[in-house]
């Protein structure tokens, strides 16, 4: 039988193995869940909401255990303890909006007619969740799922096995029964199996842009639902008439947070030049207060990158970077915990332009390409100038200004004087390469439910 294993960044020892679930066992606990789904669907969905919450309750009692856990898997310092306030924020958030989104709209009710747009659980929902954020990108979408009535199957990444045992153990704890809240181990050809076979109502996948072609291609012809969150090169700009120092601290900590592998992290910014120099100085600075080093140790502010695979690639296009005129300002061998694998210095470049890899292609690493530009004008184009969009950050004095400017952005969520964040009340949401779908918010429910019409002639 095959296993998944999974490789500690922080040291590169074998942390977890585990076997792969074979085809037809797969197919076996889908249809259970899908057996199961019509009975937790029919309870009271004020009973559905306790339940999922006391699941987060019970997620949040192992904290503990799983912030150490996370920083063995992905490498995230354990001084940031875990993702639970986020996951909190979420959930609760979800929760609360359950009653109205879910409700009944009725166009009708008289003598003659009612008439009432219903929404009912999709069925069987699929997500395949990511490790840069494992406990925050399941919640986004098996919160309000179970919530709405579906069964859900989760798949969580090779590098984050144990996120998903312990979010089954939670929500199981808690009163979700086995069957409709499923933790399984995947290859890729299983996965795509089971999508390609319409064992599911609807597909959640967050990850790779080729990882969400491969979910199109497996889906295609079967009329499944997908939900894509792919690949992201998220954009910063610093206006004249933005604080630079706050811009400094949000935007450099977008770009170098979690080692840089966030899905809305910082990749590029774009400076007034009247603000360039500046900027530029107070970037190098901030930077140069981090420390790199074991995520176990609670003076580390930046562990090791999640895989060595991943580090090198972040290295490549540095190199390219610097091989077509860029400037490095950080000397990585002031960082000495940097070992050319996973532990990888953060890195500021100037000089750069879009003919380079790193200010067009996703890094997903502790990189940033800094450009002065001369207005509003300029900066729209670099920052449309990507095949991604998921967020762009906005640094002003002026929210009419930044409306304005967002505009004419191709991205799903425009931020002002902010970076790096997911706001559960609005809908999240990417355009281009980064794929297609909504999470969070009423639209998230919208999502994982379909519509059913009534039409009751009465007389």
């Amino acid at each position: 039988m095959s296993k998944i294993t999974l490789i500690s960044p922080v040291d590169g020892s074998v942390y977890a193995e585990r076997p792969v679930l074979p085809p037809a066992q797969a197919k076996a606990v889908v249809a259970r869940a899908r057996a199961a789904q019509a009975a937790w669907a029919a309870l009271p969905l004020e009973t559905r909401i306790a339940r999922v919450m006391a699941g987060i309750d019970a997620l949040e009692a192992m904290a503990d255990e799983i912030v150490p856990e996370l920083a063995w898997q992905m490498g995230r310092p354990v001084r940031y303890g875990g993702e639970f306030g986020g996951v909190r924020e979420r959930a609760a958030y979800m929760a609360g909006i359950a009653p109205d989104a879910l409700a009944d709209q009725v166009v009708e009710d008289s003598a003659r007619f009612t008439r009432v747009l219903a929404r009912e659980a999709q069925g069987v929902v699929f997500v395949i969740a990511p490790w840069n954020y494992p406990y925050l990108t399941a919640v986004n979408t098996l919160v309000p799922a179970l919530i709405a009535g579906n069964a859900v199957v989760l798949k969580h990444a090779s590098q984050t096995l144990l996120a998903g045992e312990r979010l089954a153990t939670a929500f199981h704890k808690a009163g979700v029964p086995e069957d409709v809240f499923v933790n399984v181990v995947l290859d890729h050809a299983t996965t795509e199996a089971l999508i390609s076979g319409r064992c599911f109502d609807f597909v959640n996948f967050t990850g790779s842009v080729g990882g969400g072609r491969a979910i199109e291609r497996a889906a295609a012809g079967t009329f499944t639902g997908t939900g894509l969150e792919l690949g992201g090169k998220d954009p910063g700009y610093l206006r004249a008439d933005g604080d630079l120092d706050a811009a400094v601290d949000g935007l450099m900590d977008g770009a170098m947070f979690n080692s840089g592998q966030c899905c809305c992290g910082i990749e590029r910014i774009y400076v007034h030049d009247s603000l360039y120099d500046t900027f530029v100085e107070k970037a190098v600075a901030w930077v140069q207060g981090q420390r790199l080093g074991n995520p176990l140790d609670a003076d580390t502010t930046m562990g090791p990158m999640a895989h060595k695979r991943f580090a090198a690639i972040v290295r490549d296009q540095i190199a390219d970077a610097l091989a077509k005129g860029a400037r490095a300002l950080i000397d990585p061998g002031a960082f000495v915990a940097d070992d050319g694998g996973a532990y990888l210095a953060p890195q500021v470049l100037v000089d750069v332009t879009h003919d380079m890899a790193v200010m067009r292609e996703e890094s997903f690493g502790p990189v940033v390409g800094i450009m002065p530009v001369r207005d509003d004008a300029e900066a729209i184009a670099l920052m449309n100038d990507c095949a991604y969009g998921l967020t762009a950050s906005i640094w002003t004095a002026d929210a009419q200004a930044a409306r304005a400017i967002g505009a004419q952005l191709q991205t799903g969520t425009v931020l002002m004087n902010r970076c790096d964040y997911l706001d559960p009340a609005l809908c999240w949401t990417g355009c281009k390469d980064t794929g297609r779908g909504t999470a969070l918010s009423t639209l998230g429910y919208h999502a994982l439910t379909r519509v059913k019409s009534y039409h009751l002639k009465k007389a």
